[in-house]
């Protein structure tokens, strides 16, 4: 027997105009009476977004017009503040020096930058990450390299602040972060558009850690993760384009990171750290070459640069480190006295 096609819910006709109508209008009005949401607005739109208080048909033209002009730092900004009081609402949240978002997931190459954050956490740095489990296929995701590397995800911000106390370091999925924000982030297949929540996501830092690791794979976003910490009162902050997206230094190109460190906004070009070009598709995708490089059985010089580049970032960003050089050197330092049968703390 064959299946009716499904039937589109009827719209309800509303007497009186909803609440989140004006945020949708502010937005929508056309290229004369449209205008970017300010900080305060965005934050009173993404906080009714959390509670479930709009409708469908609101949220999806929310996100396609935010999408279509191009987030600004006051609109990601707001739309953050809100994201991290819904998460701290009623729960103590764990104590981390850096948050570090990986919302990318890898396609050409393995999540080298994993390493790099557990080799910080083996040196006393306490990282939280976040990100998806998984929403692009063919892309290598950071829950399930970690699972692999025999670090599993926490579930819950209690269970994320035992495994920093126990390693130092903690991954938590979006999903049992924020499940409403997971929901916004997996619209892409409904919507055909990229959501803002990839920008949004990226910034979230939601145990308000010290410092954050963001990349992005449009430079031109650098800038508005940069202002939006500014606006945030966030004390430091560092974003660059990425390999695949991820927070992972390119060793064989130079790397401009734009930063916020106590409060004030710069820049730095880092260089080269190799000569060579970048390195062919790694087709096999397997986790376990990760364990094989942090154990000294694989000699990949350009995996150990991509490593030791991107920890050098992070000390950078932490204030470890007085220049990239210095950065550079102490993360070669650190790499060379890691604990080869041991991954992390």
């Amino acid at each position: 027997m064959r299946r009716r096609p499904s039937q589109p819910r009827p719209l309800e006709i509303m007497a009186t105009e909803h609440p989140f109508a004006p945020y949708v209008r502010i937005l929508g009005k056309g290229p004369t009476l449209s205008r970017p949401l300010t900080f305060e607005e965005s934050k009173a739109a993404a906080a009714m977004i959390l509670a479930g208080a709009v409708e469908p048909v609101q949220l999806g033209a929310f996100l396609c017009l935010l999408r279509v002009k191009t987030e600004t730092p006051e609109e990601v900004a707001g739309f953050v503040a809100a994201a991290r009081e819904a998460i701290a609402a009623g729960q103590p949240t764990p104590r981390a020096d850096l948050d570090w978002s990986s919302y990318a997931g890898k396609s050409r190459q393995l999540p080298w930058f994993l390493l790099s954050a557990l080799l910080l956490a083996q040196n006393g740095i306490r990282v939280f990450m976040q990100g998806p489990e998984d929403h692009t296929e063919g892309r290598l995701y950071s829950r399930a390299a970690l699972e692999a590397l025999g670090i599993p995800a926490a579930k819950t911000l209690g269970e994320a602040a035992q495994h920093l106390d126990k390693r130092n370091f903690a991954f938590m999925a979006l999903e049992h972060l924020s499940p409403r924000l997971n929901e916004m982030l997996g619209l892409k297949p409904l919507l055909g558009l990229r959501t803002p929540l990839h920008t949004i996501g990226r910034m979230l830092n939601p145990l308000k850690a010290g410092a954050s690791m963001v990349s992005v794979f449009h430079p031109a976003y650098r800038g508005v993760h940069q202002m939006a910490a500014n606006l945030l009162g966030d004390q430091r902050l560092a974003v660059f384009k990425g390999e695949g997206g991820e927070a992972e230094r390119r060793p064989e190109k130079p790397c401009l990171v734009q930063m916020v460190a106590e409060g004030k906004m710069g820049e730095e070009e880092w260089p080269a750290i190799l000569s060579e070009s970048a390195q062919p598709h790694d087709h096999q995708m397997d986790p376990r070459r990760m364990q094989d490089l942090w154990a000294g059985k694989l000699d990949d010089a350009f995996a150990t640069a991509t490593v030791t580049g991107t920890t050098a970032i992070a000390l950078r960003l932490l204030g470890r480190a007085k220049s990239p050089a210095q950065a550079q050197s102490m993360a070669d330092e650190m790499w060379a006295g890691r604990t080869l049968d041991r991954i992390g703390a």
